[in-house]
């Protein structure tokens, strides 16, 4: 790590660059994962030593997903296969923040999820009767590669019966190794799209619900926290409205010639997670 504990950033990128210092001083670290730490079982070269560098300088780090594909304990189990030593508590996924908000808006509600088995266990610890029709309080929009017709029309079901929704994360797609795969984005759409009633909160990234958990699960304050992340407009934008510093890794979603870069302007840009220690 360096002495001066700063970085120089995006020096040579091309319209990608961003030239600044980030203070590696920070107190607290967030991460995104698909995209920044690995692509499908892939680590991103150098993520590891990246977070051993900044533990051993005594900096705060965990681990903040949309994707509510796995439990926090899969993500934790992931990590330390690839060399990131990580414990659940250090893990903040959006189907745990949905749970957690849902419980302040409607505890035990009857809930029907467009979503798959992690999501399911998480809304059933936090006290949720999970059911298969659509009689229902809520319904819960989630990344779904099981999503179908008769999905759909459950849920059109259960908002025609007074049911109200709510999603975990707004991205449109997620990053594999073999490309882009439509995200919970397109399972929102096609729920309002029939039931004419817009999702009420969708609690992932780039929601100051989301973020407040993962503040608190660091113990520090938004000034003294950076994000790192590969999405201009989950990661970048919510570490911009709320006063985190910005560091934007191009290992994932966004191209170095996207043109948002430019407008939403994150504090760094960097080709991956392997330039924030060197």
């Amino acid at each position: 790590m360096p002495h001066d504990s700063t970085m120089r950033t995006g020096e040579g990128h091309g319209r990608a660059g961003v030239t600044g210092k980030i203070r590696l001083s920070q107190r607290g670290w967030l991460f995104d994962l698909d995209g920044t730490i690995y692509l499908g079982d892939s680590l991103i070269p150098g993520a590891d030593a990246t977070i051993a560098a900044l533990r051993a300088a005594g900096r705060r780090v965990a681990f903040l997903s949309n994707k509510p594909l796995q439990t926090r304990e899969d993500y934790a189990r992931k990590l330390t296969g690839l060399g990131i030593p990580t414990g659940p508590d250090e893990v903040i996924t959006s189907s745990l923040v949905l749970a957690r908000h849902l419980v302040t808006l409607d505890p035990g509600a009857p809930v029907f999820v467009i979503g798959e088995p992690p999501l399911i266990a998480e809304l059933a610890a936090h006290g949720f009767e999970t059911r298969a029709d659509h009689r229902v309080r809520w319904v819960v929009i989630a990344f779904d590669r099981t999503f179908d017709y008769a999905k759909l029309n459950t849920a059109l079901q259960a908002v025609r019966a007074g049911a109200r929704l709510i999603a975990t994360n707004p991205d449109r797609t997620c990053p594999t190794p073999e490309g882009e795969i439509p995200d919970c984005a397109g399972m929102i759409a096609a729920v309002e799209a029939v039931t004419g009633q817009a999702v009420e909160v969708v609690v992932g990234k780039p929601s100051s619900i989301i973020l407040d958990v993962a503040l608190r699960t660091l113990g520090v304050t938004a000034g003294e926290c950076v994000i790192v992340g590969d999405r201009l407009e989950t990661d970048i934008v919510m570490g911009r409205c709320y006063g985190l510093t910005t560091v934007l890794v191009l290992s994932g979603i966004t191209r170095p010639d996207d043109p948002r870069i430019a407008e939403i302007h994150p504090d760094a840009v960097l080709p991956s997670i392997r330039e924030l220690i060197k």
